[in-house]
């Protein structure tokens, strides 16, 4: 099992939590572990980087991975939703990249098992890259002589352009995005120093106010849980708060759209909290503009609380101290 450098099965479950089971805080690991079932090597996660910047990768020749996922801004594309290939959007926020390696599913609503398995439906996604099946995709890709080599460095010899390589070598390269020295993850390894007061306030607030009943853990995405678990919660919780209207935040009913199973009804996978002050706009919809207006969203929609202008400020502060430098990561020369 490869161990990835700095630069997230099959098992599906909606799991629940009750209050006061929020594990102690965890900063973020410094090294990822790759699947046994696809381990990494630095010839992967090279080609990798070239065809996440690839925007031959989409039917139009437009939409690269990073398009949506911008790495130099936070991992996103700061629109309320993304558009796919031909303009036209599936309804969602493009949720950042950076720290994917720590998920254990995919999408807002965790339909997705793995990242490479999120990489492949997105290929294959007629809205959002188009590529119009496996078939289609690896004759485009097979037809660029110059990713030739970097196949055969990456996975052998013989007919190794597929989609199912392609998916592993873009997975590999998303599983190096991590940002571990962020000021919450010193603080917590140690350095007493490095929140401020009012930062501390709200890391103090946010464990009071039960938000760590769902978002714990290093990337504050829920409980610890095997690859490929879904864990998913209501929201909103309270449909009749005022913003449910105003950010239309029950027109989607998240999982069940997907399952079309009642108990997914309105359920979604817990998003991670880092970096969000890279990436607004927030909630699956992109609709919410701020991160202040986000943590009144949340404190009436899942609380049932009204904080104060001094609450929401120490939130947001702790909320930011999640947020670290981002390593540059070089735009490459693609092949030809």
């Amino acid at each position: 099992m490869k161990m990835l450098p700095l630069l997230g099965l099959s098992l599906l479950a909606s799991v629940a939590i009750g209050a006061g089971s929020e594990r102690p805080w965890q900063s973020l690991p410094r090294e990822v572990s790759s699947p046994a079932e696809s381990p990494a090597s630095d010839a992967k996660i090279e080609l990798g980087r070239l065809l996440f910047h690839d925007a031959r990768l989409s039917e139009s020749r437009t939409v690269a991975c990073a398009t949506c996922h911008a790495l130099a801004e936070g991992g996103a594309d700061h629109r309320p939703t993304s558009l796919g290939v031909h303009g036209e959007s599936d309804g969602r926020n493009a949720p950042t990249v950076w720290n994917v390696a720590f998920l254990t599913s995919y999408y807002w609503d965790g339909r997705a098992s793995s990242l490479e398995d999120q990489a492949r439906t997105q290929l294959l996604n007629p809205i959002d890259m188009g590529m119009r099946d496996a078939a289609y995709l690896e004759a485009r890709i097979r037809s660029i002589v110059g990713y030739q080599p970097y196949f055969a460095r990456a996975f052998g010899g013989g007919e190794v352009i597929t989609t199912a390589n392609i998916a592993v070598a873009i997975a590999s390269f998303e599983r190096t995005l991590i940002t571990p020295d962020t000021p919450y993850d010193r603080f917590v390894n140690g350095d007493k120093s490095a929140l401020t007061e009012q930062q501390q306030r709200g890391m103090t607030a946010f464990r009071a106010d039960g938000c760590g009943r769902c978002h714990q853990g290093p990337a504050f995405d829920g409980p610890g849980l095997t690859q490929g678990t879904v864990f998913t919660m209501r929201f909103p919780t309270y449909p009749r708060s005022p913003f449910a209207a105003t950010y239309q935040l029950v027109s989607d009913l998240g999982r069940f759209e997907w399952t079309g199973k009642e108990q997914d009804r309105s359920q979604w996978r817990v998003p991670s909290l880092r970096n969000l002050s890279y990436t607004a706009p927030y909630m699956h919809n992109g609709l919410v503009p701020t991160l202040p207006a986000a943590v009144r969203v949340m404190g009436s929609t899942e609380l049932a609380r009204t904080f104060t202008d001094a609450e929401v400020a120490d939130l947001v502060a702790f909320l930011e101290s999640l947020s670290g430098p981002l390593p540059k990561v070089e735009l490459p020369k693609l092949p030809l």
